[in-house]
């Protein structure tokens, strides 16, 4: 594959004289990373054409605005948006992209940057900036540039060892968080197809904008977004390094941010009020189009002392505390804020305990919370990791309970909470729990196992729940129980996910070859003037969304009106990304077992 981008006249244009394609990382049939181009003039607006020498199914940019594309797909036109298109001389200029439906990544051969563009400062004759060519054969599997900084090696580590690229998998469920952004976008958006949203969200006033939409539709459920927010804070905590290697660091700081800003803004301590949802289901689901388009009213709804629910303000309080130990070093004022936000929430819900979606009936329909202990005890180990703080600890063994969990999930968050007393204290009886656990996800145990061997625990996002159990496992792996038999687990169902079914396919949108067209997705599936039918394919990738999953038998129809099995949602990725994350730790700490084999 070669590249060719083209600098055009703007106002003022380009003299190209340090510049080049970088490609930070690929997988099957696609890659990520970026374009850099200097300048010596003042420019005022500019435009890059970008050439490939064959079609590729899809190029996404951000940092830019693609404003045309040839119908044979070899040529794109980007321009500026509004807040890069004034640059002073001596700056870099860095755009980012996705390139998707590329036959062959295996091999990029020579990429080339060909400087056509003009320099004119004065209305003057133009001066052509001479080509210049960059060859990639120095980025090489498992090397990685990142930002412009040195790339990142492993000595030792083979990624062709890995049956599957973990990393990649980890790094593209990255951007499926992006695409599920509520409210006012960053200025570094990478999804090209999304833009400001519900930005009238609020509570009596209160600002609620940003978050995490819950699934395919635009409805934003604070219990299973905190949970979400909680398990991937987790996973970063004890696989920082795997996100490290693949330059995807400074991605996971920035997704986390999203769900932890807009906690920050439901936790209202001197009212003590914590609002928890945001959107009518009913209202919401009659409509189906872009977020963007959205008209309809958004009520918000609240607990306070008069209307508990430490089932959310718990698994709330989980999430920013372990925030506020992943960004403790990346930055203290915010590690800060985020700890004490934890600390009022906790003391509210620990003095109102109760069930929220008996005070919120509007939510009980679909994420009908069944108990609190499980969430409390999580937020108190979570605190005493926190701060050290024994009250924190005394209070999660008060909130334990021992039975085997049945999964983990939104709802039931059992094996966390064991598995975390087992991070602190080292009681053989905690660690008896989590090997239950996972013993009963194995062939033999209370979970069905499909015949091409995924624990198969509901009909309701059975990837969610194997892939919560596969985190659960790397954790416990990582915190020394179960060892090759917890990664050879997580491995079987990450891998099933990822390709190891009878239809070859991957479950994560843009793994692959070979992966679900029609996820039941709104925004995925309309553009700006109109939805797809459902026997269309939808014109935005919903990259890194994990569908939901097979039937019982593993039969499964990529079909947008089967929504049971075919839509996405904020925690069915949360646990496959940080199992994801797990096994790509281990990989390239040459820690992970050779690969067990598919059952089918």
């Amino acid at each position: 594959m070669m590249i060719f981008v083209s600098l055009l006249v703007g106002i003022l244009s380009v003299n190209a004289e340090n510049q080049g394609v970088y490609i930070e990382t690929s997988w099957n049939n696609g890659f990520k990373g970026y374009i850099r181009l200097a300048h010596t003039v003042d420019l005022n607006g500019w435009r890059i054409r970008v050439k490939f020498n064959n079609p590729v199914g899809t190029l996404q940019v951000w940092n830019a605005k693609m404003i045309h594309n040839s119908t044979d797909k070899t040529e794109f036109v980007m321009t500026n948006i509004d807040t890069n298109g004034i640059l002073m001389a001596g700056n870099t200029l860095k755009i980012d992209f996705l390139v998707g439906g590329v036959p062959d990544t295996n091999h990029y051969g020579t990429l080339t940057v060909e400087n056509t563009g003009t320099v004119t400062n004065k209305p003057t004759t133009p001066k052509t900036v001479p080509t210049k060519v960059y060859t990639t054969h120095q980025m090489t599997t498992g090397t990685h540039s990142t930002n412009g900084r040195p790339a990142v090696t492993t000595v030792g580590f083979d990624r062709s060892k890995m049956k599957h690229d973990y990393g990649k998998a980890m790094g593209l469920s990255i951007l499926f968080y992006d695409a599920q952004r509520s409210g006012k976008l960053p200025s570094n958006n990478r999804i090209q197809w999304r833009n400001d949203s519900a930005m009238q969200d609020n509570g009596d006033g209160h600002d609620l904008t940003g978050g995490w939409y819950d699934a395919a539709d635009h409805v934003k459920f604070n219990l299973p977004m905190a949970e979400s927010a909680h398990v991937l804070g987790w996973g970063l905590e004890v696989f920082k390094d795997a996100y490290e290697h693949d330059g995807e660091l400074d991605h996971m700081y920035d997704s986390l941010r999203t769900p932890l800003d807009y906690f920050l803004k439901c936790w209202v301590p001197d009212q003590k009020i914590l609002w928890v949802q945001v959107g009518d289901v009913g209202a919401d689901h009659s409509f189906w189009g872009r977020a963007e388009d959205m008209q309809m009213v958004r009520p918000a709804y609240k607990i306070h002392p008069g209307a508990p629910g430490s089932d959310v303000a718990g698994n709330t309080v989980a999430a920013l505390a372990v925030g506020s130990i992943v960004f403790k070093q990346k930055d203290g004022k915010y590690s800060t804020r985020l700890l004490e936000a934890a600390k009022t929430l906790y003391d509210f819900a620990k003095a109102n305990p109760g069930l929220y979606s008996d005070s919120i009936p509007q939510a009980k329909a679909f994420y009908g919370s069944s108990g609190w202990k499980d969430e409390m005890c999580e937020a108190a180990a979570e605190m005493y990791k926190a701060t050290k703080d024994d009250k924190y600890l005394e209070d999660a063994k008060t909130y334990y309970e021992p039975a085997t969990a049945w999964g983990y999930s939104w709802n039931f968050k059992q094996s966390g909470c064991q598995l975390l007393l087992w991070e602190i204290t080292k009681d053989h009886k905690y660690k008896a729990n989590i090997e239950a656990f996972i013993d009963s996800y194995l062939p033999g145990g209370s979970v069905p196992i499909t015949p091409c061997g995924l624990a198969w625990r509901d009909q309701w996002g059975p990837n969610r729940y194997a892939a919560n159990a596969a985190f659960i496992a790397v954790i416990a792996a990582a915190d020394g129980i179960g060892g090759d038999k917890f990664k050879n687990f997580a491995m079987s169902q990450i891998n099933y996910m990822l390709g190891d079914n009878n239809y070859n396919m991957s479950y994560e949108i843009g793994f692959g070859n070979n992966y679900p067209l029609r996820p039941h997705h709104r925004g995925a599936s309309c553009q700006q003037d109109r939805c797809v039918s459902h026997s269309e394919d939808n014109p935005n990738t919903l990259v890194g969304g994990l569908v939901g999953g097979p039937g019982r038998d593993d039969d499964y129809q990529d079909r947008r009106e089967e929504f049971i099995k075919n839509e996405v949602a904020c925690d069915y990725n949360a646990g496959f990304q940080t199992a994801c994350a797990g096994l790509y730790h281990f990989a390239i700490n040459n820690q992970l077992p050779p690969s067990p084999p598919a059952k089918c």
